[in-house]
């Protein structure tokens, strides 16, 4: 079947009262973004509270679903065939030749064959126990002149149905398949597929922040659920050659560039971290190292987040995963921040955040044997309750040199613009 166009279905966009407009045209443009790198010519509008697809020439329709279903604030993708209004009786037979190619059934009384579009189990249909396919039908009329309101098309729509296809049967309450018929101006839509979109919120409605994107599993995954809430993203990496080899940042930007297809291009900013790491280790007691190495991380971060105009930072940090994420060791890292600190996945187990993060595809790369920086360094008995005093007092055995090193570390920034 060729469809003509889609309808795009949103859900928090639609309570944004006098300010839902913004929202609607940050949508519209991550959409057209997305479509640039999809074979065809594609117009993206509004028309009464409604945001379309139209597809102007040939296009790859797997192609059109995949780029739609990454855009943040997406709930759902519908195909839709328009049909010319020339009465009722052409329209019904428009629907019923809709029904026999989108869902293969036949107007015959046994035999009919759902297919597989459908997402559902033949034999959940049609079979030993003589099941029939439930249908609803749903109109709209953004057209009020047309001859019939929508309770009459609703009603005439599902006799004909019935009449052409007696292995279905309505149940409007619970139906398999929702045929949606909007009645608008220039033509009729007809569809009833809605294949679901990511949700959230279109990226760049809730600002900008920084994501420390190590090659864990844990922070793309938090840079994905942040970017879901409207955020855009900039990403800073630490780099400790010759400890860690140019694949291990190659991992990184391979995720982030993952990251990107749903948050859209990152700069990631690559930090040789590789001097402060050996001057924290020479001079300060080997079980505060992770946290010492954390607290310049944070503050690296925070200035470079700052300079870039980002409202915050993100981290893939979750409750007591390892000695670095307990309580203390947060308190003791957040100390040295004035910029708030994000940490979506806080409250996840580890399963939780796989399973996240095989959704996106990150997981099959973050999993690579290269290792970074914390795991180079790491203390064989980490403090798990650091004491923030304590840790600053360690700190002050760096004062002669940290502030050069921290100098040259920014210095020797590497932007990387990921897309």
């Amino acid at each position: 079947m060729t469809y003509t166009s889609f309808l795009i279905k949103y859900a928090e966009i639609a309570i944004k009262g006098k300010n839902r407009y913004v929202f609607e045209d940050a949508l519209i443009k991550q959409m057209r973004y997305a479509l640039k790198k999809v074979e065809g010519e594609f117009e993206v509008s509004k028309t009464q509270g409604r945001v379309h697809v139209e597809c102007l020439s040939e296009y790859d329709y797997d192609e059109v679903v995949e780029a739609l279903s990454r855009v943040f604030g997406i709930t759902g993708i519908c195909p839709v065939v328009h049909v010319k209004d020339e009465g009722f009786d052409k329209l019904a037979e428009d629907v019923i030749r809709y029904l026999e190619d989108e869902y293969k059934v036949k107007p015959i009384c046994s035999g009919a064959d759902i297919s597989e579009s459908t997402g559902k189990d033949i034999s959940e249909n049609i079979g030993e126990n003589d099941k029939k396919l439930t249908f609803k039908v749903n109109c709209r009329r953004a057209r009020k002149n047309y001859p019939m309101d929508s309770q009459e098309v609703n009603m005439a729509m599902g006799e004909r149905i019935l009449d052409a296809f007696p292995d279905m049967k309505v149940d409007v309450h619970n139906p398999e398949v929702l045929l949606t018929i909007e009645i608008r101006d220039e033509c009729i839509y007809i569809y009833s597929k809605v294949i679901p979109g990511p949700g959230g919120m279109p990226v760049g409605t809730g600002g900008k922040a920084m994501l420390l994107l190590s090659g864990g599993i844990d922070s793309p995954v938090a840079g994905y659920m942040i970017a879901k809430r409207g955020v855009k993203l900039d990403a800073v990496y630490f780099h400790a050659p010759p400890y860690t080899s140019e694949r291990a940042k190659q991992k990184v930007v391979d995720l982030a560039r993952l990251v990107a297809r749903y948050s859209g291009p990152i700069h990631l900013h690559v930090i040789n971290f590789t001097d402060i790491q050996l001057e924290i280790y020479e001079k300060c007691p080997h079980d505060e190292l992770t946290i010492i190495m954390r607290r310049y991380m944070m503050r690296i971060a925070e200035h470079i987040a700052g300079e870039s105009e980002c409202l915050g930072l993100i981290t893939g940090e979750s409750l007591g995963q390892v000695a670095s994420q307990t309580m203390q060791s947060l308190a003791a890292t957040n100390e040295v921040c004035t910029m708030p600190v994000y940490r979506p996945l806080i409250g996840f187990d580890k399963n939780e955040i796989i399973k996240i993060s095989e959704k996106i595809d990150t997981y099959e790369t973050s999993i690579l044997p290269f290792e970074d920086c914390c795991t180079i360094f790491v203390a064989k008995h980490p403090v798990t309750k650091p004491n923030v005093n304590i840790i600053k007092r360690s700190e002050t055995r760096l004062t002669e040199t940290i502030d050069e090193l921290f100098r040259k570390a920014i210095e020797t920034d590497e932007v990387i613009v990921v897309s």
